[in-house]
């Protein structure tokens, strides 16, 4: 059981958790009403790639080599980053990297071209989330697990209540997810049950109304 928790605690890194929640809704059919075309679905494959690389680059690559860079030099004593107050300065690298990828988009694309929504609210929503988590871990050690699944869980329900038609099994995929990698990490004795709840919580209900009302 052990095993398999540090398993699942891997394959869901809250680095990677954003990038999946795109690439799920960017490749699985969904289908919206042609007058309001916000489907990421009906992307040409070279559009799709593009926005990915970016997201990669953004949620993975720069938080990533930046947490390798602050546990050499000791800010951090571990890359979980298990101890609450050396937090402070990773979530702030994953708000500055998500507002970036979120200003990318906004000056890279012009105004006139048709882009969905999606593309923009995603990265500004986990700016937002990473705010209150700063916060929030000032006085709790709130999961960053959670809350990246609470952001993917957010993004997808937001995405698919704006399709006409969309693969629901997505939906269950995230939540399911969701349940198995806080489960993980209370396992683990990472988190207490409150702060896997609070980080899934905050995620996904941020995320949701972000994407949502965008």
């Amino acid at each position: 059981m052990k095993i398999a928790s540090q398993i699942i605690s891997w394959l869901f890194v809250p680095l990677f958790t954003p990038v999946l929640g795109m690439m799920l809704v960017m490749f699985v059919p969904s289908h919206q009403d042609i007058l309001n075309e916000d489907s990421l679905y009906a992307l040409i494959d070279a559009q799709k790639w593009q926005v990915l690389y970016h997201y990669f680059f953004f949620c993975m690559v720069v938080p990533g080599l930046s947490l390798l860079y602050l546990r050499s030099i000791g800010v951090v004593s571990t890359i979980e980053v298990d101890n609450r107050r050396e937090r402070s300065i990773p979530i702030l690298v994953m708000f500055a990297s998500c507002l970036g990828l979120y200003l990318l988009h906004i000056f890279m694309i012009p105004a006139e071209i048709e882009i969905p929504k999606f593309i923009f609210s995603y990265p500004l929503a986990g700016a937002i989330v990473t705010v209150i988590f700063f916060f929030q871990t000032l006085w709790k050690k709130v999961s960053l697990h959670a809350g990246g699944m609470g952001i993917m869980s957010g993004f997808i329900i937001a995405y698919v209540a704006e399709m006409q038609s969309f693969e629901m099994w997505i939906v269950v995929f995230a939540i399911i997810t969701s349940g198995l990698v806080m489960s993980a990490r209370v396992y683990l004795e990472k988190h207490t049950l409150l702060e896997v709840v609070i980080g899934w919580f905050t995620g996904t209900f941020v995320t949701f109304a972000v994407n949502y009302y965008y």
